[in-house]
C-alpha cells in the first residue's frame, strides 16, 4: 500500500484543525454542564458552618441540567445555600425554574441580578419559592439564621446606593451581591464573608492568561477568593451562560462549597 507522503507544513495545519476541532467540541458540548464541586475553607480554624454558593442559572429551559444541579446540592447536605443572582434572562423560563429550585432541601437564600430586573419577572413567586424551603429573598434585607450566630445582609446590585442593613456585631455576617465590584463600595463595613457571581469567570480562560473578557461590575474579582478591604470575597463562576453563547472552556459551572 502506498502511503501518501504530507510536508511538515500540512502536518501542523492538520494538527491545528483537529486540536481547534477538539476545542470547540470541548468548549460547547461538554464543559457547558460539566458541573464541578469546589471545596473552600476560610482558615484553619475549625469549621461551625458549611454552605453552598452558586450563581447565574441563566435557565433557558434544560430542565435535566438544572435537575442535576439540585440533586448534587441536595447530596452535599448543606447548612444552607446561597444564590447570588440571575435566575433567568427570560420571564417565560422563570416558572420552570423555580420549580426546580424550590427541591432544594436546605434553607435557600438569594439576591437578584441584572438580569432578573432586566428580564421583568416579578419577584412576588421568587420570594415564596425561596421561603418555602426556610430561605429568604432578600432585597436590601439582613436575614438571621434561626438557631446559628450567622446573619445574612442581600444587597441590590443595580441600585447601590441604598443603604444597606446593619451588621450583627454577634453574629457571623455574610453579604450576598450580584457585581463583585461591589465591594469597594463598602466604605468601613467588614463581612465575615462576601459572595458574588455576575463574572461568569469569563466563561472562557487560557492558561498562564485567565479570563479574556468580563461583564461591567467585575474589576479584578473574576473567579474564586479574594482577600479585600471588606473581608474576604468569593466569586463563583456561575451555572448557565450569557445569552447564545452556550461554550465554557477552562471555566466549568461549579457549585461552591464553602466552610465558615
Amino acid at each position: 500500500m502506498k502511503v501518501k507522503k504530507i510536508s511538515r507544513r500540512q502536518f501542523l495545519a492538520t494538527s491545528l484543525l483537529v486540536s481547534g476541532g477538539a476545542v470547540c467540541a470541548e468548549a460547547t458540548c461538554i464543559e457547558p454542564t460539566a458541573l464541578t464541586v469546589r471545596h473552600v475553607r476560610l482558615d484553619n480554624a475549625k469549621p461551625s458552618h458549611r454552605l453552598l454558593h452558586f450563581s447565574d442559572v441563566h435557565h433557558k429551559g434544560d430542565r435535566p441540567y438544572l435537575q442535576s444541579v439540585v440533586d448534587t446540592i441536595n447530596s452535599l447536605a448543606p447548612d444552607f445555600v446561597c444564590f447570588t443572582g440571575d435566575i433567568v434572562e427570560q420571564a417565560k423560563h422563570l416558572p420552570a425554574a423555580l420549580e426546580i429550585l424550590s427541591g432544594i432541601k436546605a434553607p435557600l437564600f438569594g439576591v437578584p441580578g441584572n438580569h432578573d430586573f432586566f428580564s421583568g419577572i416579578s419577584f412576588a413567586p421568587v420570594v415564596k419559592c425561596f421561603a418555602a424551603t426556610g430561605g429568604a429573598w432578600l432585597l436590601n434585607a439582613s436575614h438571621e439564621i434561626p438557631g446559628t450566630d450567622i446573619n445574612l445582609v442581600g444587597t441590590i446590585c443595580l441600585f447601590p446606593q441604598l443603604p444597606l442593613p446593619p451588621a450583627n456585631p454577634r453574629a457571623k455576617n455574610i453579604l450576598l451581591t450580584h457585581y463583585p465590584a461591589y465591594v469597594k463600595s463598602l466604605g468601613d463595613r467588614k463581612f465575615d464573608l462576601m459572595l458574588a457571581g455576575h463574572s461568569h469567570g469569563g466563561q472562557v480562560r487560557l492558561p498562564l492568561w485567565g479570563s479574556i473578557i468580563v461583564p461591567k461590575h467585575v474589576g479584578e474579582y473574576d473567579l474564586g477568593l479574594y482577600q479585600t478591604a471588606a473581608g474576604p470575597l468569593h466569586v463563583n463562576p456561575g451555572i448557565g451562560y450569557i445569552g447564545p453563547y452556550d461554550f465554557r472552556l477552562n471555566c466549568r459551572p461549579e457549585i461552591t462549597v464553602i466552610e465558615i
